[in-house]
Protein backbone atom coordinates (compact mmCIF):
# COMPACT_ATOMS: atom_id res chain seq x y z
CA UNK A 1 0.00 0.00 0.00
CA UNK A 2 1.86 3.18 -1.20
CA UNK A 3 2.92 5.75 1.46
CA UNK A 4 0.88 9.23 0.98
CA UNK A 5 2.52 12.14 1.31
CA UNK A 6 2.54 14.97 4.39
CA UNK A 7 1.74 17.91 2.37
CA UNK A 8 1.49 21.57 4.13
CA UNK A 9 0.70 24.57 3.41
CA UNK A 10 2.67 27.45 5.07
CA UNK A 11 0.64 30.52 5.22
CA UNK A 12 1.89 34.03 5.87
CA UNK A 13 3.59 35.98 3.23
CA UNK A 14 5.19 39.57 4.66
CA UNK A 15 6.42 42.35 2.96
CA UNK A 16 9.72 41.67 2.16
CA UNK A 17 8.78 38.35 0.41
CA UNK A 18 6.29 40.13 -1.57
CA UNK A 19 9.23 42.97 -2.27
CA UNK A 20 11.38 40.37 -3.51
CA UNK A 21 8.81 39.08 -5.84
CA UNK A 22 8.56 41.80 -7.44
CA UNK A 23 12.10 42.68 -7.70
CA UNK A 24 12.60 39.54 -9.32
CA UNK A 25 9.17 39.71 -11.99
CA UNK A 26 10.97 43.26 -12.85
CA UNK A 27 14.71 42.56 -13.09
CA UNK A 28 15.42 38.88 -12.72
CA UNK A 29 12.68 37.50 -15.16
CA UNK A 30 13.01 39.74 -17.81
CA UNK A 31 16.75 39.04 -18.29
CA UNK A 32 16.00 35.21 -18.22
CA UNK A 33 13.44 35.67 -20.71
CA UNK A 34 15.41 37.32 -23.18
CA UNK A 35 18.95 35.46 -22.39
CA UNK A 36 20.35 33.73 -24.87
CA UNK A 37 20.88 30.00 -24.23
CA UNK A 38 24.05 29.48 -26.13
CA UNK A 39 27.52 27.89 -25.45
CA UNK A 40 28.89 31.16 -26.28
CA UNK A 41 26.69 33.41 -23.59
CA UNK A 42 26.73 30.48 -20.87
CA UNK A 43 31.12 31.08 -20.44
CA UNK A 44 30.01 34.42 -18.92
CA UNK A 45 27.29 32.07 -16.18
CA UNK A 46 30.49 31.88 -14.17
CA UNK A 47 31.13 35.54 -13.32
CA UNK A 48 27.59 35.09 -11.25
CA UNK A 49 29.59 33.10 -9.07
CA UNK A 50 32.60 35.57 -9.05
CA UNK A 51 30.08 38.73 -8.25
CA UNK A 52 28.55 37.00 -5.20
CA UNK A 53 31.78 36.97 -3.61
CA UNK A 54 30.60 40.54 -2.25
CA UNK A 55 28.27 38.60 -0.32
CA UNK A 56 29.12 38.74 3.30
CA UNK A 57 28.13 35.21 5.04
CA UNK A 58 26.38 35.87 8.73
CA UNK A 59 28.88 36.42 11.60
CA UNK A 60 30.53 33.83 13.68
CA UNK A 61 30.40 32.02 9.97
CA UNK A 62 33.28 29.95 8.96
CA UNK A 63 34.47 28.46 6.13
CA UNK A 64 37.29 25.54 5.28
CA UNK A 65 38.34 24.33 1.78
CA UNK A 66 37.95 20.61 1.18
CA UNK A 67 40.47 18.68 -0.33
CA UNK A 68 40.19 15.70 -1.90
CA UNK A 69 37.87 15.79 -4.47
CA UNK A 70 37.60 16.05 -8.57
CA UNK A 71 36.00 19.46 -8.02
CA UNK A 72 35.88 22.16 -5.76
CA UNK A 73 34.08 22.12 -1.98
CA UNK A 74 33.77 23.87 1.09
CA UNK A 75 32.90 23.38 4.68
CA UNK A 76 30.59 25.21 5.75
CA UNK A 77 29.79 26.03 9.49
CA UNK A 78 27.19 28.65 10.81
CA UNK A 79 27.73 30.56 14.26
CA UNK A 80 28.70 27.97 16.92
CA UNK A 81 28.60 24.99 14.53
CA UNK A 82 31.72 22.92 16.48
CA UNK A 83 34.40 21.72 13.17
CA UNK A 84 34.55 18.02 14.65
CA UNK A 85 30.56 17.14 14.61
CA UNK A 86 29.46 13.62 13.79
CA UNK A 87 26.45 14.92 11.70
CA UNK A 88 27.03 16.66 8.41
CA UNK A 89 24.63 18.23 5.71
CA UNK A 90 25.92 17.34 1.94
CA UNK A 91 24.52 20.49 -0.14
CA UNK A 92 24.11 21.42 -3.63
CA UNK A 93 23.59 24.53 -5.43
CA UNK A 94 21.53 25.32 -8.10
CA UNK A 95 21.97 27.86 -10.81
CA UNK A 96 19.89 25.93 -13.82
CA UNK A 97 22.69 23.56 -13.87
CA UNK A 98 25.13 26.34 -15.64
CA UNK A 99 25.11 29.12 -12.97
CA UNK A 100 26.15 29.38 -9.14
CA UNK A 101 28.47 28.12 -6.67
CA UNK A 102 29.91 28.84 -3.68
CA UNK A 103 30.04 31.95 -2.85
CA UNK A 104 26.38 32.67 -4.13
CA UNK A 105 25.03 29.89 -1.59
CA UNK A 106 27.30 30.50 1.03
CA UNK A 107 24.86 32.80 3.24
CA UNK A 108 22.17 30.61 2.47
CA UNK A 109 24.35 27.47 3.66
CA UNK A 110 25.32 29.18 7.13
CA UNK A 111 22.22 29.23 8.32
CA UNK A 112 21.37 26.16 7.46
CA UNK A 113 24.50 24.64 9.25
CA UNK A 114 23.53 27.09 12.21
CA UNK A 115 19.88 25.76 12.21
CA UNK A 116 20.95 22.19 12.06
CA UNK A 117 24.11 22.54 14.26
CA UNK A 118 26.10 20.89 11.89
CA UNK A 119 28.45 21.40 8.99
CA UNK A 120 27.60 21.61 5.64
CA UNK A 121 30.03 20.65 2.80
CA UNK A 122 29.11 22.45 0.18
CA UNK A 123 30.04 21.02 -3.04
CA UNK A 124 31.01 22.98 -6.65
CA UNK A 125 29.93 19.92 -9.36
CA UNK A 126 31.25 20.51 -12.36
CA UNK A 127 28.41 22.29 -14.73
CA UNK A 128 27.52 22.20 -18.50
CA UNK A 129 28.18 22.91 -21.29
CA UNK A 130 31.92 22.24 -19.89
CA UNK A 131 30.80 18.47 -18.96
CA UNK A 132 27.63 16.12 -19.07
CA UNK A 133 24.93 16.06 -16.58
CA UNK A 134 26.21 12.74 -16.15
CA UNK A 135 29.78 14.23 -14.77
CA UNK A 136 27.50 16.58 -12.40
CA UNK A 137 25.71 13.82 -11.45
CA UNK A 138 29.53 11.43 -10.72
CA UNK A 139 30.81 14.62 -8.92
CA UNK A 140 28.00 14.75 -6.47
CA UNK A 141 28.50 10.79 -6.43
CA UNK A 142 32.03 10.91 -5.57
CA UNK A 143 31.04 13.66 -2.89
CA UNK A 144 28.70 11.71 -0.61
CA UNK A 145 31.22 8.66 -1.51
CA UNK A 146 34.38 10.84 -0.13
CA UNK A 147 32.15 11.75 3.10
CA UNK A 148 31.43 8.23 4.00
CA UNK A 149 35.27 8.04 4.53
CA UNK A 150 34.76 9.71 7.33
CA UNK A 151 31.01 9.57 8.44
CA UNK A 152 28.71 7.01 8.99
CA UNK A 153 25.63 7.17 6.40
CA UNK A 154 23.10 7.73 9.09
CA UNK A 155 24.74 10.42 9.86
CA UNK A 156 24.57 12.32 6.38
CA UNK A 157 21.94 14.19 4.99
CA UNK A 158 21.75 15.50 1.42
CA UNK A 159 20.18 18.92 0.20
CA UNK A 160 19.56 21.00 -2.94
CA UNK A 161 18.05 23.52 -4.02
CA UNK A 162 16.53 23.94 -8.18
CA UNK A 163 18.99 22.12 -9.94
CA UNK A 164 20.90 21.01 -6.82
CA UNK A 165 17.08 19.93 -5.60
CA UNK A 166 17.42 17.65 -8.65
CA UNK A 167 20.78 16.41 -8.06
CA UNK A 168 19.64 15.90 -4.20
CA UNK A 169 17.92 12.92 -5.44
CA UNK A 170 19.92 11.79 -8.66
CA UNK A 171 23.23 11.68 -6.13
CA UNK A 172 21.74 8.59 -3.71
CA UNK A 173 20.08 7.44 -6.43
CA UNK A 174 22.90 6.83 -8.32
CA UNK A 175 24.73 6.03 -5.10
CA UNK A 176 22.37 3.27 -4.31
CA UNK A 177 23.50 1.76 -7.76
CA UNK A 178 26.78 1.68 -7.17
CA UNK A 179 26.06 -0.51 -3.49
CA UNK A 180 26.61 2.51 -1.92
CA UNK A 181 24.25 2.88 1.34
CA UNK A 182 21.47 5.52 1.50
CA UNK A 183 21.69 8.89 3.60
CA UNK A 184 19.64 9.76 6.83
CA UNK A 185 17.56 12.53 4.63
CA UNK A 186 17.09 14.07 1.37
CA UNK A 187 16.11 17.94 1.78
CA UNK A 188 15.12 19.55 -1.45
CA UNK A 189 14.61 23.40 -1.56
CA UNK A 190 12.26 23.84 -5.06
CA UNK A 191 13.92 20.88 -6.62
CA UNK A 192 13.53 20.44 -10.59
CA UNK A 193 12.94 16.85 -10.67
CA UNK A 194 11.13 16.43 -14.64
CA UNK A 195 12.40 16.40 -17.92
CA UNK A 196 9.08 17.01 -19.26
CA UNK A 197 8.67 20.89 -19.72
CA UNK A 198 5.29 20.57 -21.21
CA UNK A 199 3.77 20.08 -17.55
CA UNK A 200 5.12 23.44 -16.12
CA UNK A 201 3.86 25.25 -18.91
CA UNK A 202 0.48 23.90 -18.50
CA UNK A 203 0.81 24.55 -14.83
CA UNK A 204 -1.32 27.73 -13.53
CA UNK A 205 1.80 29.11 -12.00
CA UNK A 206 3.71 29.08 -15.23
CA UNK A 207 2.08 33.08 -15.45
CA UNK A 208 2.11 33.84 -11.73
CA UNK A 209 6.40 32.50 -11.60
CA UNK A 210 7.87 36.18 -10.83
CA UNK A 211 11.39 34.35 -11.85
CA UNK A 212 10.87 31.39 -13.79
CA UNK A 213 9.85 31.54 -17.24
CA UNK A 214 8.66 28.16 -17.94
CA UNK A 215 8.97 28.21 -22.20
CA UNK A 216 12.79 28.94 -21.59
CA UNK A 217 13.05 25.67 -19.66
CA UNK A 218 12.78 24.05 -22.94
CA UNK A 219 15.72 25.49 -23.88
CA UNK A 220 17.68 24.68 -20.13
CA UNK A 221 16.52 21.07 -21.15
CA UNK A 222 17.78 21.28 -24.68
CA UNK A 223 21.67 22.71 -23.54
CA UNK A 224 21.99 20.18 -20.43
CA UNK A 225 20.00 17.06 -21.16
CA UNK A 226 20.89 16.61 -25.35
CA UNK A 227 19.41 13.80 -26.54
CA UNK A 228 18.08 12.28 -23.33
CA UNK A 229 14.88 10.86 -23.21
CA UNK A 230 12.35 12.54 -20.72
CA UNK A 231 11.12 9.62 -18.98
CA UNK A 232 14.85 7.89 -18.27
CA UNK A 233 15.24 6.71 -14.81
CA UNK A 234 18.81 7.76 -14.54
CA UNK A 235 18.20 11.43 -15.66
CA UNK A 236 14.60 12.09 -14.17
CA UNK A 237 13.81 11.39 -10.52
CA UNK A 238 10.14 11.14 -10.73
CA UNK A 239 10.88 8.36 -13.11
CA UNK A 240 13.30 6.50 -11.01
CA UNK A 241 12.72 4.01 -8.58
CA UNK A 242 12.49 5.72 -5.57
CA UNK A 243 12.13 2.64 -3.27
CA UNK A 244 15.38 3.01 -1.70
CA UNK A 245 15.66 6.60 -0.74
CA UNK A 246 15.19 7.51 2.72
CA UNK A 247 13.01 10.04 4.50
CA UNK A 248 12.52 13.49 2.43
CA UNK A 249 11.74 17.08 2.83
CA UNK A 250 10.58 19.19 -0.01
CA UNK A 251 10.21 23.16 0.13
CA UNK A 252 8.13 24.88 -2.50
CA UNK A 253 6.64 28.05 -2.76
CA UNK A 254 3.05 28.53 -4.30
CA UNK A 255 3.62 30.82 -7.19
CA UNK A 256 6.61 29.22 -8.65
CA UNK A 257 6.42 27.10 -11.46
CA UNK A 258 8.79 24.38 -10.23
CA UNK A 259 5.60 23.84 -7.68
CA UNK A 260 4.46 20.95 -10.18
CA UNK A 261 7.44 18.95 -10.14
CA UNK A 262 7.32 19.12 -6.24
CA UNK A 263 3.92 17.53 -5.78
CA UNK A 264 4.47 15.54 -8.52
CA UNK A 265 8.03 14.39 -6.87
CA UNK A 266 6.23 14.16 -3.71
CA UNK A 267 3.33 11.78 -4.91
CA UNK A 268 6.05 9.26 -6.83
CA UNK A 269 7.57 8.74 -2.98
CA UNK A 270 4.98 8.22 -1.58
CA UNK A 271 3.83 5.65 -4.25
CA UNK A 272 7.51 4.73 -3.23
CA UNK A 273 6.72 4.31 0.16
CA UNK A 274 8.88 7.03 1.12
CA UNK A 275 8.10 9.12 4.32
CA UNK A 276 7.93 12.67 2.44
CA UNK A 277 6.35 15.71 3.69
CA UNK A 278 6.07 18.51 1.54
CA UNK A 279 5.79 22.32 2.50
CA UNK A 280 4.10 24.62 -0.11
CA UNK A 281 4.74 28.40 1.38
CA UNK A 282 1.93 30.68 0.26
CA UNK A 283 3.42 33.43 -1.90
CA UNK A 284 6.43 32.48 -2.22
CA UNK A 285 8.87 32.32 -4.89
CA UNK A 286 11.66 30.21 -6.21
CA UNK A 287 14.12 29.32 -3.49
CA UNK A 288 12.78 31.89 -1.69
CA UNK A 289 14.92 30.52 1.28
CA UNK A 290 17.97 32.76 -0.42
CA UNK A 291 15.97 35.89 0.41
CA UNK A 292 16.40 35.47 3.87
CA UNK A 293 17.80 38.68 4.42
CA UNK A 294 14.20 40.21 3.28
CA UNK A 295 11.85 37.05 4.32
CA UNK A 296 11.09 36.22 7.27
CA UNK A 297 9.63 33.58 6.02
CA UNK A 298 13.19 32.28 4.44
CA UNK A 299 14.17 32.16 8.37
CA UNK A 300 11.75 30.13 9.01
CA UNK A 301 11.82 27.61 6.43
CA UNK A 302 15.32 27.29 7.36
CA UNK A 303 15.19 26.41 10.96
CA UNK A 304 13.26 23.55 9.55
CA UNK A 305 15.63 22.59 7.58
CA UNK A 306 17.91 22.24 10.49
CA UNK A 307 14.50 20.72 12.61
CA UNK A 308 14.79 17.43 9.83
CA UNK A 309 18.12 17.34 9.59
CA UNK A 310 18.72 16.70 13.28
CA UNK A 311 15.91 14.57 13.78
CA UNK A 312 16.79 12.28 10.66
CA UNK A 313 20.52 12.43 11.83
CA UNK A 314 19.03 11.41 15.81
CA UNK A 315 16.60 8.32 14.51
CA UNK A 316 19.44 5.80 14.24
CA UNK A 317 22.95 6.96 15.64
CA UNK A 318 25.71 5.33 14.98
CA UNK A 319 29.59 5.72 15.47
CA UNK A 320 31.83 7.03 12.67
CA UNK A 321 32.98 5.16 9.91
CA UNK A 322 35.98 3.72 10.50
Amino acid sequence: MALAPVIEERRGCGRGARLAARLMRWFMRPLVTRLPWTPFTLRFAPLLDLGAALLAPPRGTKTTKAKGLGCAAEWVRGRGVPAGSRQVILYFHGGGFVACGLRTHRRMIARISQAAGMPVLSVAYRMQPKVTIRTSIGDCVDAYRWLLESHAPDDIVIAGDSAGGYLSFMAPLHALRDGLPRPAGIAALSPFTDLDIDVKIAHANAALDPFIPALRMRDMVRMCFPDAEPTDPWLSPVHADLAGLPPTLIHAGSIEVLRADAELMAARLGAANVPCTLHIWEGQAHVFQIFADLSREGLTAIKEIGTFARRVTAAAPHPKAA
